[in-house]
C-alpha cells in the first residue's frame, strides 16, 4: 500500500519548505538542498556544483536523511546516512503522522549526524 496521495503532497511541501529555507538564497549557487519522492520515502539530498571542470556539468548529490512512511500505522519514521551512503533508522526513534517532528530533529541535528 502507496503513501495516500493527500499525504504524500502535504508532506512533501512541509519537506520541501524546510529545503527552501535551510539555505540562504545568495548561496543556492553553490549548495541547494532538494526533496526526492520515491516509494513510502522521501529523501533530502544535499547538492553541490562541480568543484573542477574535469568532472563535467553535474552537481554531486549527497543524502542527508529519509522520512519513511509506514501505511499500516499511518506515521512517519527518520533514516540517517551512514559513512557508507547506507540509511540505517536514526538512533532516536520518531514516529509521527506529521513530518515536522522529525524535520525538527534534523534541523536541530543534536548529534552532528545530518550537518557534522
Amino acid at each position: 500500500m502507496a503513501i495516500p496521495e493527500l499525504v504524500r503532497r502535504a508532506a512533501l511541501k512541509q519537506v520541501e519548505a524546510f529545503c527552501e529555507t535551510r539555505v540562504p538564497p545568495h548561496a543556492r549557487d553553490q549548495v541547494r538542498l532538494e526533496a526526492s519522492v520515491r516509494g513510502d520515502a522521501i529523501t533530502i539530498a544535499e547538492r553541490r556544483p562541480p568543484w573542477s571542470p574535469d568532472f563535467g556539468p553535474d552537481w554531486t548529490s549527497q543524502r542527508i536523511a529519509q522520512l519513511r512512511y509506514d501505511p499500516d500505522s499511518g506515521t512517519w519514521s527518520l533514516f540517517a546516512r551512514d559513512r557508507n551512503d547506507r540509511l540505517l533508522a536514526y538512533f532516536k526513534p520518531i514516529r509521527s503522522r506529521d513530518v515536522a517532528p522529525l524535520l525538527a530533529e534534523i534541523d536541530a541535528d543534536p548529534t552532528g549526524i545530518f550537518w557534522g
